[in-house]
């Protein structure tokens, strides 16, 4: 396990705000929360502290972000955030579930993973080919109980990918509007995704944890 040295500042020099640390390396996920979390806290990544993620073991969303929020606040002395989100199926009896990110093995690109989705649900009418997005946000703070929080967004996966934006399998997510997660703007997908629900969810513990974080700090 990389850590560092000693506990961070709760601050980063010439910013205000407390320091919350997301534990994922994931662009979209980091630009997402930022977006949400607004001037609450700086979020930083993994990258700013030299850390690294252990492999995944958990059997749900839950165990998952829970996991990672602990091993991230432990190694950095910070209040840590940690999202598990994944993709179920209903055609596929809930896969891939807490392998989404993996679908089609380590290391797979976003790419890889929708394509193995599309070969898997291949002939399966559209009626059957429902859906959602599930996330589970890990609140975890020195000193203080891990706190858990969900969303949940209803869905449908497309015959064929639509949309330039965001990430993972939202060109392949349909909406009940009709259009895909990809073919809506970062300010609809927050107020609607299954992440955006959970962490707004989770914004009062996370105002908690860095209350009793950042006041443990004063001398």
């Amino acid at each position: 396990m990389t850590t560092t040295s000693s506990a961070e500042s709760p601050r980063t020099p010439g910013d205000a705000r407390p320091t919350v640390v997301l534990a994922s390396e994931n662009a979209g996920k980091l630009r997402e929360l930022r977006a949400l979390v607004g001037d609450l806290a700086e979020v930083r990544d993994l990258s700013a502290f030299g850390l690294t993620l252990p492999e995944e073991t958990g059997e749900t969303f839950a165990e998952n972000a829970r996991a990672k929020a602990e091993y991230v606040s432990v190694a950095t002395g910070l209040v840590a955030l940690a999202d598990d989100s994944g993709l179920e199926v209903d055609a596929l009896d809930g896969l891939p579930g807490v392998r989404t990110a993996r679908y089609a093995g380590e290391g797979a690109s976003d790419a890889a993973n929708r394509q193995k989705l599309l070969a898997a649900l291949a002939g399966v009418s559209g009626e059957d080919r429902g859906a959602r997005f599930v996330s589970f946000v890990a609140v975890s703070a020195p000193g203080m109980e891990t706190m858990l929080f969900a969303g949940t967004c209803e869905g449908a996966i497309a015959l064929e990918e639509r949309g330039e934006g965001g990430f993972g399998y939202d060109s392949l997510f349909l909406l009940p509007s009709g259009q895909t997660m990809a073919e809506i703007s970062a300010d609809e997908k927050n107020a609607i995704s299954h992440r955006g629900q959970a962490m707004r969810a989770a914004l009062p513990g996370l105002r908690a944890a860095i209350a009793g974080w950042t006041e443990s700090e004063v001398p």
